[in-house]
């Protein structure tokens, strides 16, 4: 899928799930300046660094709208797992998970900041998103992206194992524009 741009009329959302972790194909590369840490003290700043950093480009809002308190509350929930990927030290991107009540964990956002992306990372990262949240308990794992994300997203989520369930079309809100 590729980048919208600003005289498009329509956002696309594609949802997709993987619904066993048998339909998982990691695809982890060998690297030893990469790590990946879970965040344990939400550091506000430092999320919202990341968010925009890696989300930018993709016309990522969400979190940016939300109030300190109530990104704080999703961030300290204990449903709420974010984790950072570092390269030789650095922040590269981010993968966060939800748990729902009905036991999906949703990879709520995951990312790439530009200067990491076109080096398998993205594959790494997501493999390793998509570990935990069969770690965590899952029944099934699942996303969305949409025509306004990166143009390998939907490759990548589609050979780590992910099906679509559903495309939904509607008009470009006006927070996108």
């Amino acid at each position: 899928m590729a980048t919208v741009t600003k005289d498009a009329e329509l956002l696309i959302t594609t949802y997709l799930e993987m619904t066993s972790p048998d339909h998982f194909v990691p695809a982890y590369i060998q690297a030893g300046d990469i790590e990946i840490v879970k965040m344990e003290m939400p550091d506000l700043g430092f999320y919202k660094f990341l968010y925009q950093s890696v989300g930018e480009e993709w016309a990522w809002r969400d979190r940016l709208l939300m109030s300190n308190a109530e990104l704080r509350q999703v961030l300290t929930s204990d449903r709420t797992r974010v984790h950072v990927m570092y390269v030789s030290g650095s922040p590269a991107g981010y993968v966060e998970l939800f748990r729902h009540d009905d036991d999906g964990v949703e990879i709520v956002y995951f990312g790439l900041r530009r200067d990491y992306m076109g080096r398998g990372l993205g594959k790494h990262l997501l493999s390793f998103g998509v570990a935990r949240a069969w770690a965590m308990g899952a029944r099934r794992v699942w996303l969305h992206t949409c025509n306004l994300d990166g143009p390998h997203a939907l490759a990548n989520y589609q050979k780590r194992g992910f099906r679509i369930y559903d495309v939904v079309e509607e008009p470009l809100p006006e927070l996108y524009s």
